[in-house]
């Protein structure tokens, strides 16, 4: 916030971090607003008692988020989010504007140009107006820093031409094959080879032409002209404040803390106005593993292994192996109800049968065992 009264406050949100001026705040502290802090100011200087309640959140002002992010070709770190995460950039759909960034130094600021002179041996483009660290800190061998510029203007009209979507599968499928194809540690030589590249975009669908075009319209990288597309980046950098790389932003409010598919994916899912979020959001963003649950519609929620959302054919499966079991255990109680009848009815029967016979055993003696002597008959 401003020092007074007089002055406006930033553009941009500082970074407590290190910013790159070597001002690092290392001890617990947060920012907030000047308008926000004044009568906190006047409240504690009054000697009164004032009462703060900090909470983190990220905007989610509709039903549309806008997520950017700031990485470099040579980024290692950023590596795993591009390798992850067009599943869910696509899954997200229309209901997300993606944009990518390339972080690159501004040669005039920088002091890499002088008199429209480049003075950083082999670092920048456009004798010194755009620049990039050596990414193997070798300025003699290897990629060097022009060549990381020339591959970050690469990847800016890739996503020029293809990615007017706001989701852009065939960046995201480039940025994939680049690393796969071209980023070889051992051979460093790939990274520039332009049959590498061109297999590169061969794979993710992209019109080398298109793209070579691109770079060249926009300024190219050769002699002292502006570039007007690595201008922009310049400008964007300035006005979101992106002093490192990664760095991602949700609804331009900055993400902190690992660039990982979990983070991310969480990160854009809470942008969304309450009960605005896409369903993949409701179904996976609580999940142990999101990616899982964005490719293939299972969320797990924990060690468990309890799931709170199941594929249709895992449902209809469960559906029918319970309806088998519970027939079969019907018709068994059944079964066993029917023995249980017949053998009650066989004890009752039991009983009454020797009565019976007793009764026919004392029939019998009283007709037929009478001597015929002890029979007498009167006539008259």
């Amino acid at each position: 916030m401003a020092a007074n009264d007089d002055s406006s406050c930033e553009i941009a949100e500082p970074i407590m971090a290190d910013d790159g001026s070597g001002a690092d705040i290392s001890i617990p502290a947060f920012l907030v607003f000047k308008q926000d802090a004044d009568p906190i100011k006047e409240a504690l200087m009054k000697d009164q008692h004032v009462r703060v309640e900090m909470s983190f959140s990220v905007p989610a002002p509709d039903s549309r988020v806008e997520y950017d992010m700031w990485i470099s070709p040579t980024d290692p770190v950023s590596k795993p989010i591009i390798e992850t995460f067009k599943e869910g950039a696509v899954a997200l759909g229309k209901k997300a504007q993606f944009t990518p960034h390339m972080y690159i130094y501004d040669g005039a600021r920088a002091g890499c140009q002088f008199m429209g002179e480049d003075q950083c041996f082999n670092l920048c483009t456009n004798n010194g107006r755009y620049c990039s660290t050596d990414p193997d800190d070798d300025l003699d061998s290897g990629i060097s820093g022009a060549d990381v510029v020339k591959e970050s203007l690469r990847r800016i009209c890739i996503w020029k031409n293809y990615g007017t979507d706001g989701v852009g599968p065939e960046w995201w499928d480039y940025a994939k094959e680049f690393l796969y194809r071209c980023a070889d540690p051992d051979n460093p030589g790939f990274f520039t080879s332009e049959e590498c590249i061109a297999d590169a975009m061969s794979h993710a669908k992209i019109n080398k032409l298109t793209i070579d075009s691109c770079m060249q319209d926009s300024g190219g990288l050769e002699g002292d002209v502006i570039n007007s597309l690595l201008d922009k980046e310049l400008d964007d950098q300035a006005i979101s404040g992106v002093v490192r790389v990664p760095a991602f932003f949700v609804n331009q409010a900055p993400v902190l803390g690992g660039l990982s598919y979990s983070t991310v994916f969480k990160a854009i899912c809470a942008g969304y106005a309450k009960r605005s979020e896409p369903v993949v959001c409701s179904q996976c963003a609580n999940c142990l593993d999101e990616a899982s649950c964005v490719i293939d519609g299972v969320c797990s929620t924990g060690g468990t292994g309890q799931a709170t959302g199941v594929s249709l054919p895992a449902f209809a499966s469960s559906l029918l192996l319970i309806t088998v079991v519970f027939t079969i255990g019907g018709l068994i109680q059944y079964r066993r109800q029917q023995r249980h009848m017949r053998d009650q009815v066989r004890g009752i029967l039991a009983q009454y049968m020797p009565l019976d016979e007793n009764q026919k055993r004392e029939v019998e003696d009283n007709s037929v065992g009478i001597p015929d002597n002890d029979l007498e008959f009167t006539i008259s």
